[in-house]
């Protein structure tokens, strides 16, 4: 929780700085693109080294890597010596680190909880990110405005001792590592044909791929909306990204309190057509009491879209394949974001930050209407997948 409040303080301070520096809408986009087009690039890799390596000791070290990142760029700006490059060689890098650490960690959950337990703990973290969601832009608002970015990114890499601290005090019950007699390209291959060619797990990662792409770029303009909104500046920006992380700590609490997956699938399609909708609204707002309360039923449908297919897949997928899956459903969910900040940085660029966000919230409406239709037709396959990995009886049964 602790590091999880840095990271995100970071998020916000890092946009400011950009912002700050250019006052282009285009470079946020460029920024957002570099910093998370290396998980698109590396992940599917990343999901084959998590499931060939030891996952609690690949986490310490992408964690220990995160931190280094944080204060080399506090050292940056606290000695006034950064600029934009600095900003987008670091973020690039951070982005190589989480392509790594994200599948690991993801598959790592069910060895801390249990099967049994692996829905309600995925719902239980993602509470805990998104409360530290709702804090962190606050608390970043009101640093940048009184001592500037830099501090923000050096608290952020204090934070992570922490999280490591953390890791190294678990006593962990010993896991066999897979060891694999053909090559990790054949491990890689066989991870994307098992997703492929399961229809079920290949409509999910299509889902959040396109709601990533299209939905989820409205946080890399948030810093334009920020500056014309009433009363404007950094503390405005802390407040708007803060009501997005307090509706999404209510999608994940919500998701917390289920003890099945049954309905999952018709929820995660809800959700991706609620934040199309909420995203039309949000760019038709122009003060922050207007917007705040509309951002955060976008922070709740898009924790509870990206919790439920998360839940669905991580339920579907035997654990020899887990790294694999997961380092998918990362490349969709954030391998493709920086595609979408790139895009939405040049429709924005041209034609506005509000025409950009609201085209991209009628893709999302379009989409997840498509995904609720085909819902009949996945619900067998995915019975069959729930009862092979272990989940009978708490699964699709009934509805999806």
């Amino acid at each position: 929780m602790v590091s999880l409040v840095g990271t995100w303080m970071q998020n916000v301070a890092q946009s400011w700085l950009v912002y700050r520096l250019t006052g282009s809408a285009l470079l946020l986009g460029v920024i957002g693109f570099l910093s998370q087009f290396p998980v698109f690039l590396l992940g599917p890799v990343a999901g084959t080294v998590a499931d060939r390596r030891a996952r609690h000791r690949l986490v310490v070290a992408t964690q220990t890597a995160a931190m280094l990142l944080a204060f080399a760029l506090a050292a940056l700006t606290l000695s006034g010596q950064v600029r934009v490059w600095h900003v987008g060689v670091l973020a690039a890098l951070g982005g190589v680190v989480s392509a790594f650490d994200i599948p690991a960690r993801q598959s790592f959950l069910v060895e801390m909880v249990g099967r049994d337990d692996l829905a309600n703990a995925i719902a239980l973290n993602s509470s805990m990110f998104n409360g530290a969601r709702a804090i962190g832009p606050a608390l970043a608002g009101i640093l940048v405005a009184t001592l500037g970015e830099g501090w923000c990114f050096f608290l952020n890499g204090v934070s992570f001792l922490a999280v490591i601290a953390s890791l190294l005090l678990m006593r962990l019950p010993p896991r066999a590592v897979r060891v694999s007699a053909g090559s990790p390209w054949r491990d890689f291959v066989e991870g994307v044909g098992f997703a492929w060619t399961s229809a079920p797990i290949r409509a999910l990662l299509l889902l959040v791929g396109a709601v990533s792409l299209f939905g989820a770029p409205y946080t890399t303009l948030m810093p334009v909306f920020a500056d014309h909104m009433v009363p404007g500046g950094p503390r405005t920006l802390g407040v708007l990204m803060g009501a997005v992380g307090i509706g999404a700590l209510l999608g994940a609490i919500s998701l917390a309190m289920r003890s099945t997956v049954r309905g999952l699938g018709r929820r995660a399609a809800r959700a991706a057509a609620l934040l199309g909708v909420l995203l039309g609204v949000f760019v038709a707002t122009r003060s922050v009491r207007l917007a705040a309360p509309v951002l955060v039923g976008v922070g709740f449908a898009m924790m509870v879209h990206m919790a439920a297919v998360n839940t669905l897949l991580q339920s579907m997928v035997p654990d020899a394949l887990r790294g694999r899956v997961m380092s998918l459903y990362t490349a969709m969910n954030m391998g493709m974001a920086p595609f979408g900040a790139l895009l939405a940085g040049a429709v924005a660029h041209r034609a506005g930050a509000g025409p950009a966000v609201a085209a991209g919230g009628f893709v999302c409406l379009v989409t997840a209407l498509f995904f609720r239709s085909r819902l009949p037709a996945l619900r067998e396959e995915a019975r069959r997948l729930l009862d092979e990995s272990g989940e009978a009886g708490s699964g699709l049964s009934g509805s999806t």
